[in-house]
């Protein structure tokens, strides 16, 4: 929308004064929500924050690299127990997210392969038949779950004699915020346009010099990377783990985030996470409705809003900025 006259300007995550006026405003009501919110609210932001970081990570694969892939569950499981079994080990809880991430972003390496040959709907249902292969695996295995008892995790203490929930709001905010810096630098950076030209036509991206087989390893590793990561906030969040949480509708969950919060949008992976941590949410009394919403949600935004929340986010601040100029 803003017309852009350097590529110094491009790489500058936040342009505009008032834009820096917003975004730090916007900042300090997030520090401060906690102390004003009940303990459910803050429950639940945590959540999103937790989602957050997954989402962006599909959405570096989905949105900016143009793979699709329904597998998330699977490394989203490996991450999650990989840091439940670190944690057992008395490992803290830094190196088990790292580890938890990497032996993910390993993973996900080892599913991008396909990618090199398939595409569209061949990928999607590869990298699903990988995510069910991996709940199986879990569900089959009590040295990897924990069995019908699951992995009991051991929390972190607060400190500074906050609450949990305010800890654990302050926590993942923090993560979800670094995530963010870095999703925004990969995309500004070479490799997030070799990402974005493969997406736009692969064939062209490689006659232009930008390795194929690199830079969509390259994309499904950072992607199962975040997903790793994603893992092992909620298994620290939760305090417990067992297989069925990783079911297929967890990587379902995921894509919808990505497809109503905005293809190729940091700002809209946030919006998704939001979205699908909200609805369920409002329906909690009809839990059977939020598959019809997400669904009906998703050919409305198709159909009316391609762009998802962000592009609708994005025409409101336009129509604003030019009121009452058309």
């Amino acid at each position: 929308m803003d017309l852009i006259e350097s590529y110094r300007e491009e790489l500058q995550l936040i342009r505009k004064p008032w834009t820096r006026v917003w975004v730090g405003a916007l900042l300090a009501a997030l520090i401060g929500l906690p102390w004003y919110l009940p303990e459910h609210i803050t429950y639940i932001c945590s959540l999103i924050f937790i989602y957050a970081v997954g989402v962006q990570g599909q959405n570096l694969l989905i949105g900016y690299t143009g793979q699709i892939s329904f597998g998330q569950a699977g490394f989203l499981a490996i991450g999650a127990f990989t840091f439940g079994h670190l944690n057992r080990l008395g490992v803290p809880w830094p190196a088990g997210l790292i580890c938890a991430g990497l032996l993910a972003g390993l993973f996900g390496i080892l599913v991008g392969f396909p990618s090199l040959r398939l595409k569209g709907p061949y990928l999607a249902i590869v990298t699903m038949g990988f995510g069910i292969a991996v709940y199986q695996v879990f569900v089959n295995s009590e040295l990897l779950s924990g069995g019908r008892m699951g992995l009991a995790i051991t929390k972190l203490t607060p400190p500074f004699g906050l609450s949990e929930e305010t800890f654990n709001y302050y926590f993942n905010f923090l993560i979800a915020a670094g995530f963010t810096l870095l999703s925004y630098n990969i995309v500004s950076s070479y490799m997030g346009r070799a990402f974005i030209a493969i997406r736009d036509n692969d064939i062209a991206a490689e006659v232009i010099g930008v390795n194929l087989t690199r830079y969509k390893l390259l994309s499904f590793a950072i992607s199962s990377f975040y997903t790793g990561v994603q893992g092992g906030l909620y298994a620290l969040f939760i305090g417990f783990l067992e297989p069925n949480m990783f079911t297929f509708m967890e990587a379902v969950t995921l894509f919808v985030a990505v497809i109503i919060g905005g293809l190729a949008s940091v700002e809209g992976s946030i919006m998704g996470a939001a979205f699908v941590i909200l609805v369920p949410q409002a329906f909690s009394e009809f839990k059977e409705m939020v598959p019809v919403v997400f669904g009906v949600t998703i050919l409305l935004v198709l159909i009316f809003e391609p762009l998802g929340l962000n592009g609708r986010w994005m025409k409101m601040r336009l129509y604003l900025r030019n009121w009452p100029f058309r």
